[in-house]
């Protein structure tokens, strides 16, 4: 048996701690491995096996795991299915103003860890207020993500409460970071923007369809664009209003806007759609908004970068924005003709604008700083 021992040097003495020994298990073709072992020290001290030591942890780790619990909530327009995880429990509640009351006095009464539900097209807003109301720790996630842990897991089938076993499992599994809550005046400017995009769908379609109209036609067309554009000013209105009853949000609307570049749409988005902006790292908001440029490497290949996914409504606003800071703004246009000057084609150039400028109003908000124009050489 070889032992080798491991000193602590101290300032004017070496002190043995503990040894290694190889222990060799009879009939195995498997090398020796070493086994921490105690060995007399100084007084008092006191060495723990790093067996034990993981035993103990293992120990803890386990026994918070059985104290843990999770919840998925699946909520369609009638009733909202709990499924509470590790008892595999699953309990159907009307989705109604008396359902939710339950819901919440049952969930404190449970105090889960994680509560997950998943966007529904807005039938989950107000069980999701009233859960965060009563400080409970709920997180509307990606309905995607969740469709492809299912299936990661071999669970191809769906129904409503398979749906929400399954995102008790993905609680406990992923344990998403909980984010804010949007409060009532958030919401709102998010719905009047969503209505405003609305809009400009519907009046790019008619005057689309008054070009080719018949003659009995145009004059009803002509009347309906009438309308949409008067109530396209309004909402306009409502929007500026809300931002005007926020302290918060007239300041950083005024700072936001004296970018070159950054109009009132672009500030608008913001605000109600990317809260984060400002709390988080340049990379982690480019990724949020989806104008990070993702990896496609394996091996010796070293694959073309994209982006994909994020918010799709702030990304178009930030498109529009970058293509007018390439004319105006001094340094996202130095920015530009440097990236083409060095080979890069016009869309890829565009994109690292639109992350550039990302990130700068990023930096503003997070140190509450004016606006201004420097050098930007190099991405």
């Amino acid at each position: 048996m070889n032992t080798q021992i491991i000193t602590h040097t101290g300032r004017d003495r070496s002190i043995n701690t503990r040894s290694l020994k190889t222990e060799h298990e009879p009939g195995s073709s498997r090398p020796p491995s070493p086994k921490l072992v105690q060995l007399p020290g100084p007084s008092g001290a006191r060495i723990i096996r790093k067996t034990e030591l993981s035993r103990r942890r293992a120990h803890k780790e386990e026994a918070m795991d059985r104290t843990a619990q999770f919840v998925g909530i699946d909520i369609s327009k009638m009733q909202s299915d709990l499924a509470m995880h590790p008892q595999d429990a699953v309990e159907g509640v009307a989705h109604t103003a008396s359902g939710i009351i339950h819901v919440v006095e049952r969930l404190q009464a449970l105090q889960p860890t994680r509560i997950v539900l998943e966007a529904t097209g807005g039938f989950e807003r107000g069980l999701v207020r009233a859960l965060a109301a009563a400080q409970l720790p709920v997180i509307v996630v990606n309905p995607r993500h969740v469709r492809d842990f299912a299936k990661a897991t071999g669970q191809l089938a769906k129904t409503d409460t398979l749906e929400a076993r399954v995102l008790a499992r993905f609680a406990e599994a992923i344990r998403p970071a909980l984010r804010p809550v949007p409060d009532a005046a958030m919401e709102a400017a998010r719905a009047l923007l969503a209505r405003r995009r609305q809009l400009i769908d519907m009046l790019t379609a008619e005057k689309n369809r008054l070009e080719r109209a018949a003659s009995p036609v145009r004059p009803r067309i002509q009347r309906h664009i009438t309308w949409l554009t008067a109530e396209f000013k309004r909402v306009d209105a409502d929007l500026d209003a809300s931002i005007q009853r926020s302290p918060i949000w007239q300041t950083q609307n005024n700072r936001l806007q004296r970018v070159p570049g950054v109009g009132p749409v672009m500030s608008r988005t913001l605000l109600a759609e990317l809260p984060e902006l400002g709390t988080l790292t340049h990379k982690q908001i480019a990724a949020l908004v989806g104008v990070a440029p993702l990896n496609h490497d394996s091996g010796t290949l070293r694959g073309r970068r994209h982006v994909w996914g994020g918010r799709a409504s702030v990304r178009a606003a930030l498109y529009m924005a970058a293509v007018v800071a390439t004319k105006w703004n001094p340094a996202i246009r130095r920015f530009y003709r440097h990236l083409r000057e060095v080979g890069k084609a016009p869309k890829v150039a565009l994109v690292a604008c639109m992350r550039k400028l990302l990130t700068m109003l990023n930096a503003m908000l997070t140190h509450q700083t004016p606006w201004k124009a420097e050098p930007v050489l190099t991405s």
